[in-house]
């Protein structure tokens, strides 16, 4: 029997999935394989029955397990669809050292995506030591080639200064909410940076603590904006409902998403180190 911690202030049934997830991204339950019938696992925990559904319910709602009627649950295959970002993100504040590193277009879905676990921590419900996130976005300030005027495909200097006031938005309220918690001493270490990118990604790129990547690609769409009182074709680079595919390093290095999660830190690395620059909004 695995006892569940009794100094842990999570309820039962979060300690229970967490031991679940951790069993299935490290692959001790491999995907495709079925879990053990609820009543074993209820054994297994030393927990009522209810409390192994409540796991198995947030464990589905991640997109771990897919519960198959007359089969049981079963953890879920790696294509069989994406999963996504906001359970993984608000997890991963649970660590004792937190890391966050995206690159895309506005940082939009990540403000959104963050606002809890910094909520949580404000009000004392997670107590991480240290915060590290790093924002890459496009730079606004030179001409692009995507977004473009959908008359002619060029550059559009009145769109770039509103994606600007977008990406400002996003952007700096993430790095202000972060460095105020460690202004409270709510977490020893708070640090957020955004630097701008001389190209405009045609992708958006999430790493969690070194071990976690989501990748989604932008469709290209028209797009109607306002730009100086008048309507404006663009075709523009829609991220909202992206679509994110999830890769999770495990034990072994040498597996597809390890090296997959390894290959997006080197890449992001590289930029951020090379040709990115600070943001002059610090």
């Amino acid at each position: 029997m695995q006892n569940l911690d009794p100094d842990d202030p999570r309820p039962p049934y979060q300690q229970v999935a967490n031991s679940l997830r951790a069993a299935i991204l490290t692959r001790t339950f491999r995907p495709g394989e079925k879990l053990p019938s609820g009543p074993d696992l209820a054994k297994r925990y030393g927990v009522a029955r209810m409390t192994i559904q409540q796991a198995i319910r947030l464990l589905r709602d991640e997109g771990l397990i897919v519960s198959r009627q007359g089969s049981g649950v079963f953890v879920r295959e790696r294509t069989e669809r994406p999963v996504g970002l906001r359970p993984h993100l608000e997890r991963a504040f649970e660590q004792s050292d937190v890391t966050v590193d995206f690159a895309g277009f506005s940082g939009e879905t990540l403000h959104g995506a963050i606002a809890e676990p910094l909520d949580k921590i404000r009000a004392g419900r997670l107590r991480p030591t240290s915060i590290r996130i790093r924002l890459l976005v496009p730079d606004p300030t030179s001409p692009w080639s995507l977004p473009c005027r959908t008359e002619d495909l060029a550059d559009s200097p009145p769109f770039r200064a509103r994606a600007l006031r977008i990406m400002e938005r996003h952007t700096q309220a993430i790095v202000e909410a972060t460095r105020e918690l460690g202004e409270l001493g709510l977490v020893d270490t708070a640090e957020a940076e955004v630097r701008h990118c001389p190209t405009v990604p045609l992708f958006k790129l999430y790493l969690i603590n070194g071990t976690e990547s989501f990748f989604g690609y932008y469709p290209v769409q028209e797009h109607t904006v306002s730009l100086g009182g008048e309507p404006t074709g663009m075709w523009d680079l829609m991220g909202k409902d992206t679509i994110l595919f999830h890769h999770s390093a495990d034990a072994d290095p040498e597996t597809m998403s390890s090296q997959y999660v390894q290959q997006s830190r080197m890449w992001f690395d590289s930029v951020w180190s090379t040709v990115a620059r600070e943001s002059s909004h610090r």
